[in-house]
């Protein structure tokens, strides 16, 4: 980090990267440049500091936006998340590195964050770094071309998950490939992602639908090609993705919710949304049929009621 900074020591803007990487990158990009995944299914898109100008966001209002959220987008409240202190070092550091200065990473590749040796890595480079697009033909491209787009598929796209594309019509499949360990906190030194012991990769693990009906069925891949994104293919809500929401995504399985849910209310929520959580309104996406499919696979798969409870709506 260079000696001069505009917003303190280097010491701060440190802390501020690291929190920045373990909260902000998946929908903001480590480049603070919005390249991500999440642009595929948040509308309007993560904002992107890389594009804006100097003097064209005001740090007090990022902080509150950090703080409570911004309605009408997917930005939530980190209040009950991250201390105060953190949320004005991390938004600091998009001011610093983002804005003011247009870097290009925030250095996330050390061996103090689990990277020794990055180099090895360099067949993969071109791929991350868009230098190649991930859609050119196999037979374009070089033996060390396609090393290199097979580790940047298998490993780095977990992270770098928006690589150039020549047709950007790709629809990407929204599941993690490889995840970080659990309870992981931001300068904590870890081993390699790609290899530690993780509790999110058993979440994205569907549960065997047996003795169903042709509308469950229907629902079943509705849920796992839109809601497993949030709630997990299992329905806990505890993968990868719904670690960084707040509040988190609803446990399906909690017998609670089973108790005080009816069928009528769980289309309803599907259909309209949840207030004050991320769970958006499904009614302008899917039909009212398709709420109906996919709520009677939530109910047969994930409330567990019995058979003369379903029956009754209960």
């Amino acid at each position: 980090m260079p000696a001069s900074v505009s917003f303190g020591s280097e010491d701060r803007l440190e802390r501020g990267r690291l929190v920045y990487n373990e909260h902000c990158y998946f929908c903001h990009g480590y480049s603070g440049n919005g390249r991500t995944l999440a642009t595929r299914y948040l509308d309007p898109p993560p904002r992107a500091f890389s594009s804006l100008r100097i003097g064209a966001i005001n740090r007090r209002t990022l902080i509150d936006t950090v703080i409570h959220g911004k309605a009408g987008t997917a930005m939530q409240p980190f209040a009950s998340v991250l201390p105060g202190k953190d949320i004005a070092a991390a938004v600091d550091y998009i001011i610093y590195a983002f804005v003011e200065h247009k870097l290009v990473n925030t250095y996330y590749h050390t061996a103090e964050n689990g990277w020794p040796d990055h180099e090895r890595y360099r067949d993969a480079f071109p791929f991350a770094l868009g230098d190649v697009a991930l859609d050119t033909p196999e037979e374009q491209l070089t033996p060390e071309q396609r090393r290199g787009k097979q580790l940047f598929i298998s490993t780095c796209v977990v992270c770098h998950d928006r690589g150039r594309l020549n047709d950007d019509r790709t629809v990407w499949e929204p599941r993690a490939v490889s995840f970080p360990r659990g309870g992981y906190s931001p300068g904590e030194k870890v081993t390699d992602a790609e290899s530690g012991a993780t509790p999110y990769a058993r979440h994205d693990r569907k549960p065997v639908l047996e003795n169903a009906t042709a509308s469950q069925r229907r629902g079943e891949a509705l849920y796992q090609d839109n809601c497993a994104f949030c709630h997990a293919a299992d329905g806990a809500g505890a993968n990868w993705i719904g670690s960084f929401l707040n509040p988190k995504p609803r446990d399906l399985t909690d017998p609670a919710f089973a108790a005080a849910t009816d069928s009528e209310r769980l289309r309803e929520s599907i259909a309209k949304g949840v207030m004050g959580s991320a769970m958006p309104a499904w009614r302008a996406v899917l039909s009212d049929a398709d709420i109906a499919d996919v709520a009677a696979y939530v109910e047969k798969v994930f409330l567990r009621r019995a058979p003369d409870d379903r029956r009754a709506g209960r």
